[in-house]
């Protein structure tokens, strides 16, 4: 009883405390790190953030190559289908709304993977703060990997299923991003936690580390030259990462 004691505390109530760190954006501590369906069941997790104004954020995207996606319409919902039963490509397609604050996302992109998308990259982002700690917008973001369509294990919907690895996305855009020039500066904020058992809306697994990157775009589209600065986190949220980073590697195979 006394291991179960001491474990209980350790995993569920002093670990989490460590690492739990919003200093750089002081005002997303109280936030949700969690989605939801327009059913209300949690959806894809908060795992990436931006920095900058609506014009900032649309730049930066483009420059990334990743494009906003149609709104869901009856048309777009006629195309897309079509571009999966014929396998061409719809670089734009729609993507299904999600919840965050009692509101679908105010912006949507994605990036295609092949002809099809039935497979493809794609995030969502809300804006979460008018003024963050840089006096600047806050976007919190939740980007994931579509790799194939079939049926929500939830609501028998049809529906994209994402991949596990929920980090590998957002390393992706975070680096098509940086190579583009549009980042001045990245750093961590605590997201949902280590979470090795996830699933989304619509019943699919998942895992992650917990963090989310926060990225500060640079202002007016003027690309910077240089590599983005690394902001540190704690260290006591520096090295469970690293430990993670060897839960992770194992989860793949």
């Amino acid at each position: 009883m006394a291991v179960v004691l001491a474990y209980t505390f350790l995993a569920y109530l002093a670990l989490p405390a460590l690492w739990t760190h919003h200093e750089h954006q002081k005002k997303l501590a109280n936030l949700p790190m969690v989605t939801r369906t327009a059913q209300g069941i949690p959806g894809d997790p908060i795992n990436v953030g931006l920095v900058g104004d609506d014009k900032d954020v649309l730049c930066a995207m483009a420059a990334a190559g990743w494009f906003p996606a149609d709104p869901v319409t009856l048309r777009s919902s006629i195309e897309i289908a079509g571009s999966v039963l014929l396998d061409r490509p719809y670089r734009d397609a729609p993507v299904s709304p999600l919840f965050y604050l009692g509101r679908r996302e105010d912006l949507a992109f994605e990036k295609p993977d092949g002809n099809s998308p039935d497979h493809r990259h794609h995030v969502r982002f809300w804006k979460v703060l008018d003024k963050g700690d840089e006096q600047r917008p806050v976007w919190l973001g939740a980007v994931t990997y579509d790799r194939s369509v079939g049926v929500s294990h939830y609501t028998g919907a049809i529906t994209h299923h994402i991949g596990a690895d929920i980090d590998a996305e957002r390393l992706l855009l975070t680096t098509d991003l940086e190579a583009a020039g549009m980042v001045d500066a990245k750093y961590q904020v605590t997201g949902i936690g280590p979470t090795m058992t996830g699933r989304n809306g619509g019943g699919d697994p998942y895992y992650t580390d917990g963090e989310v990157w926060i990225l500060r775009l640079v202002v007016a589209c003027q690309k910077r030259t240089g590599p983005a600065t690394v902001i540190p986190s704690p260290s006591a949220t520096e090295i469970k990462d690293q430990i993670w980073h060897g839960i992770a590697d194992a989860l793949a195979k």
